[in-house]
């Protein structure tokens, strides 16, 4: 891959995250009966940081918990060797209450749609909304997030790359052409 432009700085990043959380509350009426589950792995950071803005505008907390959809993937063929899957932590029951799913980037759709799949399985959720850094377009099924950091059309041979501080070191997002 080759470096084609940085579209984000850590602090568009701490923006977009901040502008979403306050539509996150404004949508739901408030913190309460909220759960965010991060999509494994950027998605995880990013949910951490949605509840800990969540608490800091309005002074309480929410469960955050984690998703790996490995196993629930539409693309799994028997020719390839056996997933592995790490371990889904749901911190409480997720019956009647507003699961707010967060991934770093949205494209076809594949991924939150094994997301969705992975959370009926845990229990039946009032609603399940979705939460994105980046839409880049594309989609392959019909899933829309109902919040979006930044819309970044794309051509299919780019890729959207997202840094988090907990793996990258760094915080931001950059296009890379294949």
């Amino acid at each position: 891959m080759e470096f084609k432009s940085k579209v984000m700085d850590s602090a568009a990043v701490g923006r977009s995250l901040a502008r979403i959380t306050h539509e996150i509350i404004e949508k739901n009426g408030g913190p309460e009966d909220l759960i965010l589950l991060g999509i494994k792995r950027r998605g995880v950071p990013l949910a951490r940081t949605l509840a800990a803005n969540i608490e800091r505008f309005e002074g309480k907390s929410v469960p955050v918990g984690t998703i790996d959809i490995t196993l629930y993937r539409d693309d799994l063929t028997e020719t390839v060797a056996l997933p592995t899957a790490s371990e889904t932590e749901i911190p409480c029951d997720i019956t009647d209450r507003h699961v707010i799913l967060v991934d770093d980037v949205i494209y076809t759709g594949r991924t939150v749609r094994a997301a969705i799949e992975a959370v009926f399985s845990f229990g039946r959720p009032r609603s399940i909304q979705l939460a994105v850094l980046v839409d880049r377009g594309h989609r392959e099924l019909p899933i829309r997030p109902d919040f979006v950091g930044k819309n970044i059309p794309t051509s299919k041979s780019e890729v959207i790359k997202v840094f988090v501080e907990e793996f990258d070191g760094e915080c931001g997002v950059a296009i890379y052409t294949l």
